[in-house]
């Protein structure tokens, strides 16, 4: 899938966007980033969240923080039903340029360079803060606008945030580095069921063996065997909650070995798959 940039332009009577979707079929299905700061809030369901390096399921909803020009897969990935997702945009100059130097916002300041690595929150904070985003949703300007600020307010303060390491604790790399890490993300996506070859990639981002795996290195933070062994487990979280067997889900995530794949996903996630399978279903009671 390759690496879009998506244009935004807040409304004439708004200093930032504020959107809302229920047809998953309307949305844009795709790989891309802005620099724009994202807040997405779904308040039901599960799915896929895959932002920058980060892999993962969501389930029972989503709150999650998007920091500037991380790249991102719309949450309506794989969503055909009971979709509902209310998005704001902002830059982090949205209300002027000293905006988040002011002493009263420094928590938030914290937040908004926390978010560069993309955050998720509990549930907890989902049930508060979903109410005020579904409320703006009706509001007039200068109210949405107070409501927001109270939002960010809230986030800011609270403990109950995840990072997702989305950037592997880097800078954000210019954009000519991250189309070309979105290739070798779109070959991994399209072949990580078969053994990867390394000099398949290093010839795909027109580096040598050596020089392409530490290029992966140091954009990812893992080796190449690593991050496609994560990758193939959180594939494996996917199939799990479609009730599959687990040797037919262990074969169709790229493991040729079950004992193997028993092994790396307790090593990844800390629980058997089958463990993994019931954890997930009395999530979604």
């Amino acid at each position: 899938m390759k690496l879009q940039f998506e244009p935004i332009q807040p409304s004439s009577d708004s200093s930032f966007t504020l959107l809302h979707h229920t047809d998953p079929a309307a949305i844009d299905v795709r790989w891309h980033y802005h620099p724009e700061y994202e807040l997405v809030y779904l308040p039901r369901g599960r799915g896929r969240r895959h932002i920058g390096r980060h892999l993962s399921r969501y389930a029972g909803g989503e709150l999650v923080f998007i920091g500037p020009d991380l790249p991102h897969l719309s949450f309506s990935y794989g969503r055909q039903t009971d979709f509902e997702q209310i998005v704001v945009q902002l830059r982090p100059d949205f209300l002027g340029a000293d905006f988040l130097q002011r002493p009263e916002l420094r928590a938030v300041q914290q937040l908004f360079a926390r978010a560069r690595q993309g955050l998720t929150f509990g549930a907890a904070v989902r049930r508060q803060v979903g109410p005020q985003l579904a409320q703006m949703l009706t509001q007039p300007p200068f109210e949405r606008l107070l409501t927001l600020l109270q939002v960010l307010h809230t986030l800011a303060a609270t403990p109950d945030a995840t990072s997702l390491h989305a950037d592997a604790g880097r800078g954000q790399a210019p954009r000519q580095e991250s189309e070309r890490l979105s290739r070798v993300y779109g070959y991994l996506q399209e072949h990580f069921r078969q053994p990867v070859e390394v000099a398949a990639l290093a010839e795909l981002t027109h580096l040598t063996v050596p020089a392409f795996c530490r290029y992966f290195k140091r954009m990812t933070g893992l080796t190449l065997t690593d991050f496609v062994q994560e990758y193939r487990v959180n594939h494996a979280c996917l199939l799990l909650l479609e009730d599959r067997p687990i040797t037919e889900v262990s074969f169709a995530s790229g493991f040729n070995n079950l004992s193997h794949f028993n092994k790396t996903f307790r090593k990844l996630t800390g629980l058997s798959p089958s463990a993994y399978r019931q954890q997930q279903a009395a999530l979604a009671e």
